[in-house]
């Protein structure tokens, strides 16, 4: 997705001349255009609205700890809704508004570099959150390890394959190609899947990470290869739950299918039986080490992190896959991220029961 043309520099000028001062506060975040402590202004810019994850759980959690960690700033959340030009727009916005940080989690890898370099250009610290910037060295990376998460699900499903003499090849249904955390979960599950003994029939980059996209291409796939699909790597939820649907829609038995993001209805699924796994990834974690990164910006301070991702100070996670074996204990156990009545509707009660899931 390209960024709109008509976001010229002189478009940007004219909205950020409209910068007033920052109200005065505890203490100052050096240079930044918003000031900050307990005054200042953090945008929470997040990419879209097909995985629900952003409105439900991303941006009242980094809110909360914000809230928390500084009762006078304000976090001023925008989603772009899958539109690149959008973001940019709302990234302006935010300048023109005097924050002090921008915290987001791009539409479009590429173009979000120039998001970047405008808000350094105003002495505006930038964290990368979920997704890394690779054009463009933001100031901070939070995320999960994408790479790791592809690994993971990739050889959870062919060791699970292999467990059950499986016969056939893999489908590979990656996330969106102008991410560059689809692109590092896409090197992980190649790691895993490629030599795993299973031959890779076909890949499909899903554009914007649409389950609908992702629905038609293995929709042809299953025509194309009918009998011999013995399990599909599939990169998240979204897309693991399209790709299901093609399946359901075609009159075949639904193949071993993988995910990522523990969303409630992958994990219903799940206890259903008919998503093999997902990947769950606490987004307290992340969103709550974001928070933290952006309010020790806006105090004059420098997050270090645990390792450096395309020349960024990086703070990586390590995630857990879920299958029905565990997932009783990792997403609705003591501290999970789901519960189980909203699981346990009618339709999944008898399984969650099977489960111990109450």
């Amino acid at each position: 997705m390209k960024t709109n043309p008509l976001r010229t520099a002189a478009a940007i000028g004219a909205a950020l001349a409209v910068l007033a001062p920052a109200a005065g506060c505890a203490s100052q975040s050096s240079g930044s255009s918003g000031g900050g402590g307990d005054a200042a202004k953090i945008a929470f810019l997040m990419p879209d609205l097909a995985s629900t994850r952003y409105e439900l759980y991303d941006a009242p959690l980094f809110k909360a700890k914000m809230k928390e960690l500084c009762g006078g700033c304000s976090v001023l959340y925008q989603n772009a809704d899958s539109d690149a030009a959008k973001q940019q727009q709302q990234a302006t916005s935010a300048l023109a508004q005097g924050v002090s940080v921008i915290v987001i989690d791009p539409v479009d890898s590429a173009a979000a570099a120039s998001i970047v370099r405008m808000a350094q250009s105003r002495d505006v610290e930038v964290i990368a959150y979920d997704r890394p910037i690779p054009k463009a060295k933001s100031d901070y990376y939070v995320s999960f390890d994408n790479e790791k998460i592809g690994a993971m699900i990739g050889k959870s499903l062919v060791d699970h394959l292999k467990a059950e003499d499986a016969e056939g090849g893999i489908l590979q249904v990656n996330g969106s190609p102008t991410d560059a955390a689809a692109g590092l979960i896409k090197k992980g599950v190649h790691g895993s899947v490629d030599g795993g003994g299973f031959e890779l029939l076909a890949e499909y980059d899903t554009p914007g990470w649409q389950p609908s996209k992702a629905q038609e291409w293995v929709s042809g796939q299953i025509s194309k290869f009918r009998g011999k699909i013995a399990g599909v790597v599939a990169a998240n939820d979204g897309t693991a739950g399209g790709t299901i649907a093609a399946f359901k829609a075609a009159g075949e038995d639904v193949p071993p299918v993988t995910g990522n993001d523990a969303e409630l209805a992958a994990a219903q699924r799940i206890i259903k039986g008919d998503q093999y796994n997902t990947i769950s990834k606490p987004i307290k974690t992340v969103a709550e080490a974001a928070a933290v990164a952006a309010h020790q910006f806006v105090r004059g301070e420098t997050p270090k992190g645990n390792t450096t991702l395309f020349d960024t100070p990086s703070e990586l996670f390590t995630p857990t896959v879920v299958t029905r074996e565990n997932i009783k204990e990792v997403l609705f156990g003591p501290g999970g991220p789901l519960k189980a009545a909203e699981a346990c509707t009618a339709e999944y009660k008898a399984e969650c029961a099977e489960l111990g899931i109450q």
